[in-house]
């Protein structure tokens, strides 16, 4: 395999654009929950209530988690090849995974239950799972463990009939790897991101690796084909409802109404259509990204090198900016929380989408500079190993 060393000593700006892509989109997702009650009362893929614009805007940010799980496998890869050290790397993979999930119980999941206690295992969840699986599949030689995501991504829907209720005390720990559902051992909270697809991504990324060793033109040519290929398959298995989502598309009242359902595949547990469409977009907009210079390319690539970081810090100004919005309009905590619980806030409640959109601007806005700051920070003091955890 012909290898362009220079590629391999410094960061590859690309990758941390799209990264920094990635956290702009999920940010947009993250301040509708927040400002549009919509988000509270309805799913916006419910085809009986949405509508186009607010399909679309959750339909594009069905690329994030995919994208930045895939990324992880990359990175992971890439960290390797410098370090050339597999225990450390290994050992590296598996306190990263850890520290995902322990951020995801104890910081993340109190935004999402309002400090309720309970916990959500959502997006550091899947991909924390997906970094501590791929701590021994590291020892592999890349191929393998590309061959190990492909097979996991491509077949667990085959896994679709096995449903934790029919697995007696078993169950639980079944919502842990494949259907979303209640924590075990009476834990309150639930499973958002069921792991198993998700360690399949990572591994899938950890396995094109090398890809990004070699030469640029080489590269961006292999990622436009298989792009295009995973977009093709999906194209097929969907059009004939052949294999890949637990739901079929279906002719609806309106042809846009036709091409919403076509489009709309599932995500918890991401299916493997879902998988094929998401990651295909991703795939033909990296090349795109290599040559996208100036401020909004320098932008990105500063999200995308601190996007932990900004992940956590997007999600509480999103909160706090919607309690605060809530509070100045009379309701108290109680009544939020009672609005989220019971999924009916009243017609007044929140901002709409076009305040989410407000809202998701101005936290971009707010936290490049911090985000700025930070990337500087972790350029200027490589000694502090802690910072390679955020």
């Amino acid at each position: 395999m012909e290898i362009d060393v220079a590629r391999d000593e410094s960061r590859i700006p690309e990758i941390d654009r799209l990264r920094g892509l990635v956290m702009v989109l999920m940010a947009l997702d993250h301040m509708r929950d927040f400002f549009d009650a919509n988000a509270i009362r309805f799913s916006p893929t419910d085809l009986a209530r949405t509508y186009p614009f607010l399909f679309f805007t959750r339909f594009v940010t069905h690329f994030c988690a995919p994208t930045f799980a895939l990324l992880a496998g990359v990175s992971a890869y890439l960290y390797g090849a410098r370090l050339a050290d597999p225990r450390r790397l290994s050992l590296f993979l598996a306190s990263r995974g850890l520290w995902l999930i322990f951020l995801d119980v104890f910081v993340v999941s109190p935004v999402w239950t309002l400090g309720s206690g309970r916990v959500m295992l959502g997006t550091l969840y899947g991909i924390g799972c997906g970094l501590l699986a791929l701590s021994p599949l590291s020892r592999l030689p890349p191929q393998a463990v590309l061959g190990v995501g492909a097979a996991i991504i491509s077949t667990h829907n085959l896994l679709d009939g096995i449903h934790a209720k029919a697995l007696g005390d078993w169950g639980p720990w079944w919502r842990l790897l494949h259907e979303p559902g209640a924590l075990p051992l009476g834990a309150p909270g639930g499973v958002l991101y069921p792991a198993l697809p998700w360690i399949g991504v990572v591994a899938l990324g950890y396995g094109i690796g090398p890809l990004f060793l070699r030469p640029t033109a080489r590269r961006d040519h292999i990622l436009h084909a298989s792009g295009l290929t995973a977009l093709a398959v999906f194209v097929l298995l969907r059009g004939g409802n052949f294999y890949g989502d637990p739901g079929a598309w279906t002719s609806q009242r309106e042809p846009v109404f036709t091409l919403l359902s076509f489009l709309n595949v599932t995500k918890y547990p991401p299916s493997f259509l879902y998988l094929l469409i998401t990651l295909s977009g991703a795939a033909l907009i990296l090349p795109t990204l290599e040559r996208l210079s100036g401020p909004i390319g320098a932008a990105l690539a500063t999200l995308g090198r601190t996007p932990l970081f900004f992940y956590v810090l997007h999600l509480y100004l999103g909160l706090g900016g919607a309690i605060i919005l809530a509070l100045t309009r009379g309701y108290s905590f109680a009544n939020v929380a009672g609005f989220v619980s019971a999924g009916k806030p009243p017609p007044e409640f929140g901002a709409g989408l076009g305040g989410a959109y407000l809202a998701w601007a101005l936290v971009v806005v707010a936290l490049y500079p911090l985000c700025r700051g930070f990337a500087a920070l972790k350029q200027r003091r490589k000694d502090w190993w802690w910072l390679t955890y955020l």
